[in-house]
């Protein structure tokens, strides 16, 4: 058992390693703050954000060689240059041909991490990078095929900076990252990169959680949001928990390899309500309500990826699809519904986006007393 302050690290029955709690601590209180071991700004913020700590500013500087990295200042970039440089004359020689994904840059930044800094750090006072659970043995082959994918980009755009080991062990790190990367986002939820927090991941997932993660530029903060008693197990959620009981598990599943148990799991009491479906003299049948639900999932994923990358936003076509969207689902669910309120919010997001307040208004009118 390890412990740090008021937390400790413990075996959590059915779940493995968790973290404990050894005190009392109020709702809002800090559990503990924890500094990136690595991270990176997503590409569609650089020049607005600083690369090294994230921070939005004007009047950024940009790096003198690759011209496409942006810092605070002389002190963030020189913080930075380690990981920069794999990335700095690889961004010059293969000029708009340089494309990884954020979790091959990630997992670069943490093969260079591991190197110069073999011991542990900050970041790992209760868990270990080379801790971290893969669930080798559940990926399928579909996975299995993209971590190779994942391993062929990193030889591509990677292969001056790196020493690699061997490719079993690149599969188990890329599998590493994926159940254990960070998205971190701003005040307004948008995408800014991704990251590794070991101690924040040891905690374990519930749909109940007793704690939030936020961010303050590279730095998690983790607080309570209801009260915790000593010897009780620090929960968080790894999931939007505004979805019902089905589609939380097919997520977990999908990404964590596991299903929930916790109390809200267990008695899906607000399956219902989030659900609801519109009263009409012609009730619509299991069937339609199942398939759209499945349009729903399907066209608020697509809207997710595309916050992923601003820059391809259609400014004139979005908000014409978020309408005939929602009219498609009206027909069928309450405005309260979570998916009719997962797609007015974005919605509201593509109008802030392009300046449209009043349509923004609307939406945000529509929206606050279901969340509520």
């Amino acid at each position: 058992m390890t412990a740090q302050g008021g937390l400790e690290r413990f075996v959590s029955a059915g779940k493995g390693r968790g973290l404990r709690a050894r005190r009392r601590y109020a709702v809002g209180e800090l559990l503990f703050s924890c500094p990136a071991y690595t991270a990176v700004l997503t590409v569609s913020e650089r020049g607005s954000h600083c690369d090294g700590c994230f921070a939005r500013k004007e009047g950024l500087s940009k790096c003198g060689r690759c011209k496409q990295a942006f810092y605070c200042n002389v002190e963030c970039q020189k913080e930075d240059w380690p990981m920069h440089k794999l990335e700095c004359s690889a961004m010059c020689a293969f000029g708009q041909n340089w494309n990884p994904s954020e979790t091959v840059r990630l997992t670069a930044r943490i093969l260079a991490k591991q190197k110069t800094h073999p011991e542990r750090t900050q970041s790992e006072k209760l868990l270990a990078v080379k801790e971290f659970e893969s669930h080798l043995d559940k990926l399928d082959n579909e996975k299995r095929e993209l971590i190779q994918n994942d391993i062929a980009a990193l030889h591509h755009f990677y292969s001056k900076h790196l020493e690699y080991p061997d490719n079993a062990a690149l599969v188990v790190l890329f599998a590493q990252v994926n159940c254990n990367g960070f998205t971190i986002e701003d005040e307004e939820l948008s995408h800014l990169g991704s990251a590794i927090f070991p101690d924040v991941a040891l905690m374990n997932h519930s749909c109940c959680p007793n704690v939030i993660v936020t961010y303050k530029g590279t730095l998690a903060e983790v607080r309570a949001v209801k009260e915790i008693e000593p010897g009780e197990e620090v929960f968080t959620s790894y999931i939007d928990l505004l979805y019902p009981t089905e589609d939380r598990n097919d997520r977990l599943r999908d990404s964590y390899f596991f299903n929930c148990d916790c109390r809200e799991c267990i008695t899906k009491e607000k399956d219902k309500e989030k659900l609801e479906i519109r009263k009409l003299n012609d009730p619509p049948s299991a069937e339609t309500v199942r398939d759209m639900i499945k349009y729903a999932r399907n066209v608020i994923e697509e809207f997710r990826r595309a916050k992923h990358y601003k820059y391809i936003l259609c400014l004139t076509l979005t908000p014409l699809i978020c309408e005939l969207s929602l009219d498609k689902m009206g027909a069928v669910f309450e405005d309260s519904n979570v998916y009719m309120l997962h797609m007015m919010y974005q919605a509201m997001g593509v109008c802030l986006y392009v300046q449209d307040w009043e349509g923004a208004l609307r939406y945000g009118q529509k929206i606050i007393r279901p969340y509520r």
